[in-house]
């Protein structure tokens, strides 16, 4: 199979669209997209399906010194997944994972609110949900959504991105009923090396995605 660059978000939206044409035009189906890069995507496949569109919250717990290294994240509901892998092999103590996880829950909040607004959650429980991101690396974000709708009470529960490492699709495959992957591409190396433009999407991005004025 050749693999191929997205040119954006909007791009891979619509490209994954496609592999979930199964879905179009229920009213029991509903989009649940990560922000802020995952929106877009997201967006695409609810208008190409007719079914709504919201947003899960997640925040990575990054490592402090090390940002971009993930020791866990943080879900709307206050659910926390952590990485024991990194956590015990760095040893890094309950109270600094505290710390991290007090800050970036004051940031999901700011999050909701600038997203939404004074609209509440979309109702899922009883509901088919598609969870769609920009992409997959670790995982560890998603996994964090997922066990966070899970207490939602959805009646099925998919997981759906343009790109993922191969062992982030494998693993994830256990966790929920469905994952569409669109691409798995070996070597992975880096989401963002899988679109043309990777540019950062802005909060307002996200709110007019959302409906919002």
């Amino acid at each position: 199979m050749v693999m191929r660059r997205y040119h954006d978000r909007h791009d891979a939206g619509q490209a994954l669209a496609g592999l979930l044409e199964r879905y179009a035009g229920n009213p029991d189906v509903a989009v649940l997209a990560l922000p802020r890069g995952g929106v877009p995507v997201g967006a695409e496949v609810a208008r190409r399906l007719g079914v709504p569109l919201d947003v899960m919250v997640v925040r990575k717990l990054g490592v402090p010194g090390h940002e971009e290294l993930a020791m866990g994240a943080l879900a709307s509901g206050g659910v926390l997944v952590l990485n024991r892998d990194v956590v015990d092999g760095l040893g890094i103590p309950e109270e600094v994972i505290q710390e991290v996880a007090a800050r970036e829950a004051r940031e999901l909040e700011r999050r909701e609110r600038a997203y939404r607004g004074e609209r509440p959650p979309q109702e899922v429980a009883g509901r088919t949900v598609i969870l769609v991101d920009d992409g997959l690396a670790t995982g560890s974000t998603m996994r964090a959504a997922v066990a966070a709708l899970r207490r939602r009470g959805p009646k099925r529960l998919v997981v759906a991105v343009p790109v993922a490492a191969a062992s982030t699709c494998e693993a994830l495959a256990g966790e929920v009923d469905e994952i569409v992957c669109g691409q798995t591409p070996e070597p992975f190396r880096a989401v963002g090396l899988w679109y043309q433009d990777f540019s950062q999407t802005t909060d307002e991005e996200v709110h007019a995605e959302l409906g919002g004025a």
